[in-house]
């Protein structure tokens, strides 16, 4: 039996290799995924070949995963439940894509993961190689041998696996859009998130900043004039804001698995650009537009956080998506001063603002008798029900 398995290097994926070798007899062949993350990627390759794997692939995939995953993540405003910017939930699709990829490059009986089987991933990873792969065995090693970490740890000591050197407070999954912390000293809702989750967010300058954002049809292409990539444009925002201390997000999430979870996270690039991005669209669109954009845009981000992303309602909505985005060309002026940011301006190249219509100190003005019709045609339906219900 041929297995392909998803590897991140950390000791649930590590611990498998030799689990997957030994419980189907198989040969084990490991798939890197860079999205983004500080990860050592030559370290992980020789830790699966130690740890029993036959063949190793890393992949850089930060182009794309921001080009075609970020960047709608950015044009429909992709906020869960209006606070996490899907950063893991994003990445997953696409690392299941290239496992795949490399499944069907080496005729693999079988697709692995690590995911547990009280998260979310396990439902992202199971439905996109159920859509790629319908043909693949899926393996879940983690949902299956109940291991602990203690246990984890010692089946890695009696044989021989390294492991790296891991925070026993923290679990941490990390990519290009974002930093998310998990770990039993935060799981409590009511006690404060310890200042040592953090890395991307700790304060080095009290020093407000200023952003100029500019966007051509939804996407960011530039910071302060200076154009750049979409990757090195994620990165730039996530150090100049993180170092102010902006991009905290803590709330109480309702998981896929019908569960709520104490969730924290660091997304300071997510947060600036979808933030941003809103404003131009609120400066730009109609306001049955605004409304509707905001309709699909949370249903945008349900189907992505359910790992529905493979159902074809969430081509329909970025095809929606595409079509409102074609206006929202302009710059926004932004201040972070710590964990806040506000705007301070914009220049929407297709905002149907006119100071000669909104000012109240020139140009056109409504006469009296204006005024009065608009009002009575306006409030009729409110008041007509008002009255046949006043007995």
């Amino acid at each position: 039996m041929k297995i392909v398995l998803a590897y991140s290097g950390g000791l649930d994926t590590t611990v498998a290799i030799k689990w997957l070798k030994e419980t189907f007899n198989a040969t084990v062949i490991t798939v890197t995924v860079d999205v983004g993350q500080k990860d050592n990627f030559e370290d992980i390759e020789k830790r699966a070949y130690i740890a029993g794997a036959e063949k190793h692939y890393a992949i850089d995939a930060k182009k794309e995963f921001a080009d075609k995953f970020l960047s709608y993540a950015v044009k429909m405003n992709g906020l869960y439940e209006d606070v996490y910017p899907l950063a893991t939930a994003l990445a997953r699709p696409l690392i299941a894509q290239k496992v795949v990829e490399i499944a069907k490059k080496e005729g693999a009986d079988a697709v692995a993961h690590g995911s547990t089987s009280k998260g979310n991933d396990q439902v992202r990873f199971d439905l996109a190689v159920k859509a790629l792969y319908p043909e693949a065995k899926i393996i879940a090693p983690a949902r299956i041998w109940k291991m602990t970490r203690e246990t984890e740890l010692q089946y890695a000591k009696e044989k021989g696996i390294p492991v790296k050197s891991e925070s026993s407070k923290y679990s941490i999954d990390e990519n290009l859009w974002g930093r998310s912390i998990e770990g039993d000293i935060i799981s409590d809702p009511s006690v404060e998130v310890p200042e040592d989750a953090f890395e991307w967010t700790k304060r080095k300058t009290n020093e407000k900043l200023k952003l100029v954002i500019e966007f051509d049809k939804g996407v960011p292409v530039s910071v302060n004039n200076e154009k750049m990539d979409f990757v090195k444009l994620v990165q730039v925002l996530n150090e100049l804001a993180g170092s102010r201390g902006f991009g905290r997000i803590e709330h109480l999430e309702n998981r896929v698995v019908g569960f709520k979870s104490r969730e924290v996270y660091e997304a300071p690039a997510a947060l600036v650009l979808i933030y941003s991005h809103k404003d131009l669209e609120k400066s730009t669109y109609s306001p049955l537009e605004l409304r509707f954009k905001k309709l699909i845009d949370s249903q945008w981000s349900d189907l992505v956080y359910q790992g529905l992303w493979y159902e074809p309602l969430r081509e329909t909505l970025e095809l929606a998506g595409d079509n409102l985005n074609k206006w929202i060309t302009g710059e926004v002026q932004v201040e972070i001063d710590g964990n806040g940011m506000r705007i301070l301006g914009r220049k929407p190249k297709y905002s149907p603002f006119s100071e000669k219509v909104a000012s109240y100190n020139k140009g056109w003005y409504p006469t009296d008798e204006m005024a009065r019709g608009f009002i009575e045609i306006f409030g009729m339906h409110s008041l007509l029900t008002r009255e046949v219900r006043s007995d």
